[in-house]
Parts: C-alpha cells; sequence; structure tokens
C-alpha cells in the first residue's frame, strides 16, 4: 500500500477521533446537567463507537493505529520502518490536533484554547501507564477470528471508568486534548508526563506479550490498529 495513502488514513482517522473525544466531551457536559458520572458516561460511548467503526474501516489502508504509541511498538517488531513509523506519528499528531479545532468549530467554541483542567501526580501516570500497558497487550494477543476493533473499543471504554486519569492512552490525543479547555482537556504542562507513562506502558506490554508467548499476528505482514489492534495485511514493512 502506497505510504501517502496510508498517511492520509492516519491522518483522516486520528481526526476523526481526536473530534469524537473532543466533541462528545462538550456535549456530554452541556447536557449532563452538572452530572460528571451521566458526562463520562457519555464521553465513553461516543469514544467506543467511534474507535470501533475507525479501526474497522482503516485498518485494510493503514492498519488503523491512530496512536504513537502503537507505531513506536510496531518499529521496535520492526512491522514498519524508522521512517514509517515517524511519518504515522506525525500524521497522528496533526489529525488529531486538527480534530479539536473541529469539535471547537462544531460547537461554536474559540478554535485556539490551552486546558486549565489539572492531571498531574503518580496515581494519574500509574493510570496511563495501567491504560496502554492494557491496549498493547490486547492489541498484541488478538487472534484470528476475533474482531479486533471492538475488542479495543471495550478495553478502551472500561479503562475509562476504572483508570484515574480516564484512560488516554495515546500520546497525540493528549496533546490535541492540550489544545482544547473543556471537559476532555489536560493543562500542556501536565502532557509531558502522560506521554511519558504512556510510552513506558506501550512497552510493558509488548514485553508482557513476548514474555507469555501470544503470537504476533502474522507479524511480517500485519499492522496494527491505533487506539489500537492487528489487522493482517499484504503489505509489510518497507512496501512503499
Amino acid at each position: 500500500m502506497n505510504l501517502s495513502r496510508r498517511l492520509l488514513a492516519e491522518t483522516l482517522g486520528s481526526l476523526l477521533l481526536a473530534a469524537t473525544v473532543i466533541g462528545s466531551g462538550i456535549m456530554a457536559e452541556r447536557l449532563a446537567a452538572g452530572n460528571m458520572a451521566v458526562a463520562l458516561l457519555a464521553n465513553t460511548a461516543a469514544t467506543v463507537a467511534v474507535l470501533g467503526v475507525l479501526i474497522s474501516l482503516l485498518a485494510p489502508i493503514s492498519g488503523a493505529h491512530l496512536n504513537p504509541a502503537v507505531s513506536l511498538v510496531m518499529a521496535i517488531r520492526r512491522v514498519l520502518s524508522v521512517r514509517e513509523a515517524s511519518a504515522y506519528i506525525a500524521a497522528q499528531v496533526a489529525g488529531c490536533c486538527a480534530g479539536a479545532l473541529l469539535a471547537h468549530a462544531m460547537f461554536a467554541l474559540p478554535e485556539l484554547q490551552a486546558s486549565t483542567h489539572a492531571r498531574t501526580g503518580l496515581a494519574q501516570w500509574l493510570a496511563e501507564f495501567v491504560a496502554t500497558f492494557g491496549l498493547l497487550f490486547v492489541v498484541l494477543g488478538v487472534r484470528r477470528g476475533q474482531n479486533p476493533a471492538w475488542l479495543v473499543a471495550a478495553w478502551i471504554g472500561a479503562a475509562y471508568w476504572f483508570t484515574a486519569s480516564t484512560s488516554f492512552a495515546n500520546p497525540a490525543i493528549t496533546i490535541a486534548r492540550s489544545l482544547s479547555d473543556t471537559f476532555s482537556g489536560i493543562r500542556p504542562e501536565d502532557v509531558p508526563g502522560f506521554i511519558a507513562a504512556q510510552l513506558l506502558g506501550a512497552v510493558a506490554g509488548l514485553c508482557a506479550s513476548r514474555f507469555l508467548s501470544i503470537p504476533e499476528t502474522n507479524s511480517a505482514n500485519s499492522m496494527t490498529s491505533g487506539f489500537g489492534r492487528t489487522s493482517p495485511h499484504d503489505h509489510g514493512r518497507g512496501s512503499v
């Protein structure tokens, strides 16, 4: 598959993912009348739904990574070259940031914002480590015949509720959410801690899957999906 086509899929998917996460947070907060549990439930439902759809649609094109942590692990596994992984990550970050601007525009909010929502501390970092660890553990553990899109979406939906951070589990989404002073936001100064925890969690998930000898689906010719999942392809590393 041509690299430019794969990058377009990653950019568009990341844009729609971020617009959904941030936009549904805005809508949920407006309609929940101060009930934060209801707002989080609505935000979770929208995220789970869009993840399942985007992964199903884009996996045959780019692998539907939509997540730099996943692309990094694919580079470590040599499913992606360093050049491909770098391009994927740039596309994901750009797409997610554009998605934040789109969400603001749809709700008639100022497009350029900086979040004031504090998310920092050991508990939050541990939550992001666990959320991303679990995500990569699911991504690498999916077997033939299973539905990767909805397994990944189910993990993220669960992690919204059992992690203190509400499961960002994605460096690109984290950066985009720092650009939105809304329900889903995170202060820019809190972003580095989240990203460090996410990357450590991703590498730990890879190590755990290897230690437990979980088969890595058709590793030479598979890409993985972004908020994550693994999907077989007829293009492998270097087939740009």
